[in-house]
């Protein structure tokens, strides 16, 4: 009896393991897909345009020979402001690094160049008739300049600065009350200094429809930067009837705020 009861329990037993074995395994949940960290990381190109404004304009005159009184005595301005705005518009390039993916330190270099709107022409006419004519005049503006900034994944708030470069014309006229010229001096050269500031730039989708050149990112920015290229002296010798000679010192600085949109590629 004993041994049929055992029989019976060992058949039940291989029996339940022989069904077990024929049921569909359990499938395994598939794994997750690992969501893209974005960097910053890469070199960029792009385009940028903007408003800027001279903040140091003031164009000072002096005689050179005691004979050249006429700022003394008003005929000639001592001080003359020549303001200056206008559009600003151009392009860049550069490269960024990130230290790590996703939020992190963000450092880069970059360049531009770009077209300055910055004109200005002023005529007075001093207490006893002389006419002063003064024009000063720029038509670009180039920087190379570092980055350094914090990403804050597709954001990223940096500040920058570097040299600058530029375009400058300058030009003074004095003429007798008969209009006749009797001073007379100009200079145009490239001036060089410096340029700092900061912004903030955003990474859009990649499949923005912005992204005509398949990128692996586009990206926009704003910025505001000031630029300071120092000052320059103006000899204005005598021609005409006139005698001696007069100076004039003019400054060139000011400050620019623009947007732009870049294309990334790299990382």
């Amino acid at each position: 009896m004993n041994k049929l009861v055992v029989s019976a329990a060992a058949f039940a037993t291989l029996t339940a393991a022989a069904s077990a074995a024929d049921l569909p395994r359990r499938a395994l949940p598939p794994a997750p897909i690992p969501v893209p960290v974005f960097t910053w990381t890469g070199t960029y190109f792009g385009v940028n345009a903007g408003y800027i404004t001279t903040t140091q304009d003031t164009a000072l005159t002096a005689g050179v020979f005691p004979g050249n009184n006429g700022v003394r005595t008003g005929n000639r301005p001592g001080a003359l402001r020549l303001p200056q705005d206008g559009f600003t518009g151009g392009g860049q390039i550069g490269y960024n690094y990130q230290f790590t993916p996703g939020s992190g330190f963000v450092v880069g270099v970059e360049t531009d160049a770009n077209y300055t709107d910055l004109n200005r022409t002023r005529r007075v006419v001093g207490r006893t008739g002389g006419i002063s004519t003064y024009r000063q005049a720029g038509d670009f503006l180039g920087t190379v300049r570092g980055r350094v900034g914090y990403a804050f994944d597709h954001v990223l708030v940096y500040g920058t600065g570097g040299f600058a470069y530029a375009a400058d014309t300058e030009r003074a006229t004095f003429q007798a009350p008969q209009r006749d010229p009797v001073f007379f001096g100009s200079r145009s050269r490239i001036e060089t200094g410096y340029a700092a500031g900061g912004g903030v730039e955003y990474a859009l989708p990649t499949d923005s429809f912005l992204n005509v050149f398949r990128s692996n990112a586009v990206t926009v920015k704003a910025e505001a930067l000031y630029y300071n290229l120092g000052s320059s002296r103006v000899a204005l010798p005598a021609i005409g009837r006139g005698q001696g000679a007069y100076v004039t010192r003019f400054q060139n600085e000011g400050v620019l705020g623009r947007v732009g949109l870049n294309y990334k590629f790299g990382s």
